[in-house]
């Protein structure tokens, strides 16, 4: 037997006391002493050797302190427990254990070739948890599967067969996948109805079918899927026809509510959609050329990337709508009635609203990095804390603006209309 990393350790006890003392080389007692060698129960590595003179008791204390565990029981290697000092001859290999019976230990080849030639029950550790089946359910059902190549018996000279995973400590065929969705495969090789349970994802299930190549379930699984998929239709953006349909069917415009929908990329040009709610909607990429939105909730809604050149934006609500990259050239924001438009904390970082009318908009906090106002009508708006840093300002009028708290680093102001005051832009 191997043993690697030997250490000796000579222990003798004062019976009066039962504490450990370090004997002197000299003392007659010992020759009285027996020498073993302890592993811990179901290993073969790190053994420790132990001079011992007294009782099983000292023997296990002292492993306890060795080995750090609490030994209680001792063994020898075919199993046989061993409760009294008598039974112990010099340079026996013993194992000790907290309490649990003796494993039996065999080498990986002969563990292999015991499941392999002669045990028709076999265990197989899928993914940390245990499976106890037969032979004949892995290899009859699905002959051609993964699992029947690796546990068939005979000889095989075409190559057929694979060989079967490597094992861990206790014989179990280690296989790395999902115990979860192996364990209706497993069933359905011993019975040959596959049942799943409500909270198992038929498609996880099909996965693995594909791994271990069991073809029976392909075609139950297929059309189950299919079945609980989200149609494609039910996700899928509306269409203009979609929102002309909604508009013409509703009496009052302030009735309609496209509150979440999802219309990204549809092209919404020219249409007449004011005092709609499109609250937290998703207009990304959407075609909005001249469309009037005026008196409209568009709070929290996505309308990055899209093209609103020439829209009419008046009273809208905005607040915190992503308008990043943004295109709002021409845009008309300023309500004849005095009532203001409400960007407050927009997200219009690259966007382009040059040659805008936005007298009197609140943009309090929003973003416009890197933004395009060039030739804005920007008159009383409200800029206050807002991130204007790299915006062109250019040609834009900025008379009684609020800009106090903003970031204006690197914030062009050529050709203004109009001075800025001190006041306008100092707390």
């Amino acid at each position: 037997m191997k043993v690697d990393r030997i250490v000796t350790y000579f222990i003798q006890f004062k019976p009066e006391t039962r504490k450990y003392t370090r004997p002197h080389a000299s003392q007659s007692k010992l020759s009285a002493m027996k020498r073993v060698v302890l592993f811990i129960n179901g290993t073969d590595v790190n053994g420790k050797v132990f001079m011992v003179t007294h009782s099983i008791d000292e023997l296990l204390c002292a492993a306890s302190l060795k080995f750090e565990i609490s030994a209680k029981r001792l063994f020898t290697p075919h199993g046989g427990e061993i409760d009294d000092l008598k039974l112990i001859r010099d340079d026996d290999v013993l194992y000790v254990s907290s309490g649990e019976d003796f494993i039996t230990k065999k080498s990986n080849k002969e563990r292999s070739s015991s499941n392999n030639m002669s045990s028709e029950w076999l265990t197989l550790n899928v993914g940390g948890k245990y499976f106890v089946t037969t032979r004949s359910t892995l290899t009859n059902k699905e002959p051609m599967s993964m699992l029947a190549r690796m546990f068939s018996q005979g000889d095989d000279d075409t190559g057929w067969r694979i060989q079967p995973s490597a094992q861990d400590q206790n014989g179990a065929f280690m296989i790395d996948r999902s115990p979860t969705y192996f364990e209706p495969l497993l069933n359905y090789l011993r019975h040959g109805e596959l049942i799943l349970e409500k909270n198992i994802n038929p498609a996880g299930v099909l996965a693995e079918a594909r791994f271990y190549g069991i073809e029976g379930v392909f075609e139950i699984l297929e059309p189950m899927i299919a079945k609980y998929s989200p149609d494609e239709k039910e996700t899928a953006p509306l269409t203009r026809r979609d929102v002309l349909r909604a508009i013409l069917s509703t009496s009052a415009p302030h009735e309609l509510r496209f509150q979440g929908v999802n219309l990204a990329g549809t092209d919404l040009s020219r249409l007449d959609l004011r005092n709609i709610n499109f609250k937290y909607a998703n207009l990304h990429g959407c075609r909005l050329c001249g469309t009037n939105f005026s008196g409209c909730n568009l709070e929290r809604a996505d309308l990055s990337g899209s093209n609103m050149e020439g829209a009419q934006l008046l009273m809208v609500r905005m607040l915190c709508v992503n308008l990043e990259a943004a295109c709002l050239k021409g845009c008309n924001f300023e309500d004849p009635t005095g009532l203001r438009a409400n960007l407050e904390g927009a997200n219009l970082k690259g966007a382009n609203l040059e040659g805008s009318n936005m007298a009197g908009i609140n943009l309090r906090v929003a973003t416009l990095k890197n933004a395009k106002l060039r030739n804005c009508d920007l008159r009383a708006a409200v800029l206050a804390g807002a991130d204007l840093e790299f915006c062109d300002f250019s040609g834009s009028d900025l008379n009684e603006a609020n800009l106090r708290g903003a970031n204006l680093k690197e914030a062009t102001f050529d050709f203004m209309l109009t001075p800025l005051h001190m006041s306008q832009t100092v707390r």
